[in-house]
């Protein structure tokens, strides 16, 4: 399920998601300096490099993408919610992570991108005229995963596979120690 939108006619530059089949894309300077904001819902299973990730892609996430200018910069922000199920990699069970993620970016020509990377305050990405916004949307919540999904301590026991632990051949070596 792709959601799309349309412009609110009152003059309130606020971007109403509806169900399409194609994707949204925004003018990404243009949507900053004229204040645009665009809302919707996206199912997770919608995002197809996620899928290494998860669990199960069941599930939906509510966006919003606003832009502003702030001092003189053009900026996207990008605000997602709701839950994800990623494998735990301690007990390989299910992991709800709960979605709760705020992203600003700065808007830049492809050109002057190194110059950005100077400042580690802001992240920046390019300003294309054709912005992919659930590609985006994507990307943020990919960079939010934390690397190595687990349970909290005492929550699940590490899975063996069906292997046997054995005992070290230095455990040996140690009783001889004392």
């Amino acid at each position: 399920m792709f959601l799309y939108g349309f412009f609110d006619r009152e003059g309130r530059n606020i971007y109403h998601a509806r169900l399409m089949f194609a994707r949204p894309f925004i003018d990404g300077v243009d949507f900053a300096r004229n204040g645009k904001e665009m809302r919707g819902e996206i199912a997770v299973s919608a995002l197809p490099r996620l899928a290494d990730v998860l669990a199960k892609s069941g599930g939906s996430l509510t966006y919003i993408v606003r832009g502003y200018r702030e001092e003189g910069r053009d900026m996207l922000e990008v605000s997602l919610q709701g839950e994800c199920t990623l494998r735990c990699q301690r007990c390989l069970g299910e992991l709800d992570f709960p979605v709760n993620l705020v992203s600003r970016l700065w808007l830049l020509p492809a050109d002057k991108l190194d110059e950005a990377e100077e400042n580690d305050e802001m992240d920046a990405i390019e300003a294309e005229p054709r912005l992919d916004v659930l590609a985006l949307i994507e990307e943020e919540l990919l960079l939010s995963f934390p690397l190595a999904p687990r349970h909290r301590d005492g929550e699940c026991v590490p899975a063996t596979g069906g292997l046997q632990q054995k005992e070290s051949p230095f455990a040996v070596l140690a009783g001889l120690k004392k």
